[in-house]
């Protein structure tokens, strides 16, 4: 096969050099040209042939016909399970689970329709060996161990699969470039082209993908543009629970969240995951918060911890564990002003149980109160949950979705929950008695008397 024509692009001003630079010779930026194939033939050639638009009424929308992983919670994160000519990439920390999750899930699938592992970084006998450890036997799926692009796309189109599953895209080259592979040019090369072989076969491709030291997938930044869905895998390697969380996903919602746990025989989802974000305490403890959260389109109680104690340094630390930090100042901010409680002489600290990090502002209840009872060293009162946003103003804002939360701490076993006044549900929830406040003050004041 000829090779294509390359160059060097620059990705600041997008002039183009023969030969690599350390410097663009046009901009003078350093170390942004990367290497690109060449369109073949005259730039013109398209003009005969005009693109014709359509109506938008008239196009198709059929739903999708989804196919499901075999995996209940991965189906969860992907939207309801995997759609035909479906791009996912699945990154994480190295030994997280990427491998043996998407092993076990397509394992599951090859029993009733094509599925192909393409292995970049194992041979043959090495998966097989994992998939023993797992007790995967299965005669139906198939696994082929290569890199090069060209060789692979042929054998896609030779087998047909309904699913692949890429292990991983920063391993593979293509012969029409001369650069390393995992470089910036070949992630880039490979990810399009197989994306579109899938948009054109209707097979659904699932790429794993290293990730940075800082947790961003390595490569160009546009790896995570040209797939449809982006997955990452989070969870501490010495901590038996993972979480599989989409950031991006054109199929379904994102910020959707998969709960698993490992074991010696693979990963499995885990049901109720508000359990693994709710300590268990012989007794109640002072600056501890239950918050009934979403994430995505699932309700999860998450406990919130929180430590107040005098600063032995000029300026007091605020730190914070799954929680953003310059939120935690501003809420102490509010609780002096609005409450009358001064934290300036001691040091915060916030965390939430499990490893789960909580982006909602509907948090804010839950970490003022925590605050408050570790600072006052009094226990908050058992199965007493709560959410909330709180303004600067001092009012205590409502949060969406407020049903879903309300009926999923009833169903928990909770007794009591503190919550804005405009979320107060118009129907009684049985079992489950609701304190609804406008203000920080009111809610600070209610937990007291509790």
């Amino acid at each position: 096969m000829a090779k294509a024509k390359t160059a060097y692009v620059c990705a600041e001003c997008g002039a183009s050099a023969l030969q690599w630079f350390g410097s663009c010779p046009s901009c003078g930026a350093a170390g942004t040209l990367s290497e690109t194939t060449v369109e073949k033939g005259p730039a013109h050639r398209y003009a005969a042939e005009a693109a014709k638009p359509l109506m938008l009424d008239a196009v198709p929308a059929a739903e999708l016909e989804r196919t499901t992983s075999g995996v209940a919670e991965l189906d969860r994160v992907l939207g309801g399970g995997l759609a035909p000519g479906q791009v996912a990439l699945l990154g994480g920390d190295p030994g997280i689970g990427k491998s043996t999750l998407l092993l076990q899930a397509l394992h599951a699938l090859s029993a009733s329709l094509p599925a192909l592992y393409i292995s970049g970084e194992e041979s043959a006998e090495q998966v097989a060996l994992r998939a023993r450890r797992l007790a995967l036997q299965s005669g139906t799926l198939r696994l082929l161990a290569e890199t090069q692009l060209e060789r692979i796309i042929a054998a896609l189109e030779a087998t047909r699969p309904r699913v692949a599953v890429v292990d991983s895209i920063q391993t593979l080259w293509s012969e029409t470039l001369q650069s390393a592979p995992g470089s910036v040019a070949q992630v880039r090369e490979c990810a399009a082209q197989l994306t579109r072989h899938a948009k054109r076969s209707g097979t659904t491709l699932i790429f794993i993908g290293h990730v940075t030291k800082e947790g961003a997938i390595a490569g160009p930044r546009v790896l995570e543009h040209i797939v449809d869905t982006v997955l990452y895998f989070e969870g501490d390697p010495n901590s038996a629970f993972r979480l599989v969380r989409a950031v991006k996903n054109r199929y379904g919602a994102v910020n959707e969240l998969g709960v698993f746990a490992m074991t010696d025989k693979g990963l499995r989802g885990v049901s109720n995951p508000s359990a693994l974000f709710l300590s268990t305490h012989e007794k109640s403890v002072a600056g501890s918060c239950v918050l009934a959260t979403i994430e995505g389109t699932r309700p999860l109680l998450v406990e919130i911890q929180a430590l107040v104690d005098a600063a032995h340094a000029p300026n007091p630390r605020r730190l914070c564990v799954g929680l953003e930090q310059n939120r935690l100042a501003m809420l102490l901010a509010v609780l002096h002003r609005h409450a009358g409680i001064a934290t300036w002489e001691q040091d915060v600290f916030v965390n939430a149980v499990g490893g789960v990090r909580i982006a909602e502002p509907a948090a804010d209840l839950a970490v003022t109160l925590a605050v408050v009872s570790s600072l006052t060293d009094r226990p908050i009162a058992e199965k007493l949950a709560v959410f909330g946003e709180i303004g600067l103003a001092g009012e205590v804002r409502p949060a969406p979705r407020g049903q879903e939360r309300l009926r999923e701490a009833a169903k928990l076993g909770f007794a009591k929950m503190i919550i804005p006044r405009a979320n107060q549900p118009k129907a009684k929830i049985s079992g489950l008695e609701v304190l609804a406040v406008e203000r920080v003050d009111q809610a600070v004041q209610l937990l007291r008397n509790l």
